[in-house]
């Protein structure tokens, strides 16, 4: 298609979109039988499908999922791990999300805690939520280093702000003194303000001693705990049953041998 008036229009008002669905159509001989109304249209579809594409990418860059693949559509249910469906459907929706409420995700080493949390916080990002992910330890780490060289404001705005934060692999190592007040001043800004997730190998039971101060363990766990929804999971590691159907003899088979 030769340049066109309209084309240089719709580009310098950054309407990329319909820039190039102007183009093509203008390339398709079928299009002279559209009318008015069908042309903008098919203009307009490909500009809201294309900026929901970017705001899409925009989150999930953002977010900085551990799983970047991860999605609720290959969670595996045929392993028996107490994995409640329903339950995930229901979470899916985002219901939760949009409610400020909190998940909590526990179970031992390997059974995809991490995975399904960041499969969720993906689900999320395709429904327009910001997500940011944050395993605990580095967290702390980083809120440390960010009171030395200037960003801890930055990044504790960015921790408050999101619509879902993910805290994965809470516990087992004792909070300390500092790390207790930035967790409580964490979930008191998020407390019914935006939702969290966490995941944990700890039973609620022992959450208390991580955080190690009565006072402080009662205040966080008020704000955590109270409204929110439980994935309690047991079973095999996946880690190993992937490890397994990777593995030499299963590679060797495939290959005929």
């Amino acid at each position: 298609m030769l340049s066109h008036p309209t084309l240089d229009q719709l580009k310098n008002l950054k309407l990329h979109g319909m820039a190039r669905a102007f183009a093509e159509l203008g390339d398709n001989p079928q299009a002279d039988e559209l009318d008015h109304a069908q042309w903008l249209a098919l203009l307009l579809d490909r500009e809201e499908a294309e900026r929901d594409d970017r705001r899409l990418t925009y989150r999930l860059h953002n977010a900085r999922l551990r799983h970047a693949d991860a999605a609720i559509e290959d969670i595996d249910y045929r392993t028996p791990r107490r994995l409640d469906k329903a339950l995930i459907q229901q979470l899916a929706r985002g219901r939760w999300i949009a409610r400020k409420q909190n998940l909590i995700i526990i179970g031992p080493c390997g059974v995809g805690k991490s995975w399904l949390a960041c499969a969720l916080g993906h689900k999320a990002c395709r429904d327009d939520f910001s997500v940011l992910y944050k395993r605990l330890p580095r967290m702390f780490a980083e809120l440390e280093l960010g009171r030395a060289d200037g960003r801890f404001p930055r990044l504790f705005r960015a921790l408050t702000k999101a619509n879902l934060l993910i805290l994965d692999d809470w516990g087992p190592d004792r909070l300390n003194a500092e790390q207790r007040r930035d967790l409580m001043e964490i979930v008191e800004d998020r407390y019914q303000n935006a939702a969290t997730l966490i995941t944990s190998q700890l039973p609620l039971a022992k959450w208390h001693d991580v955080i190690g101060d009565p006072t402080f363990a009662d205040a966080i766990l008020d704000r955590i705990v109270h409204n929110a929804h439980r994935l309690e999971l047991d079973g095999p590691s996946m880690r190993k049953i992937k490890a397994d159907k990777n593995g030499p003899a299963n590679i060797d088979q495939a290959k005929g041998k």
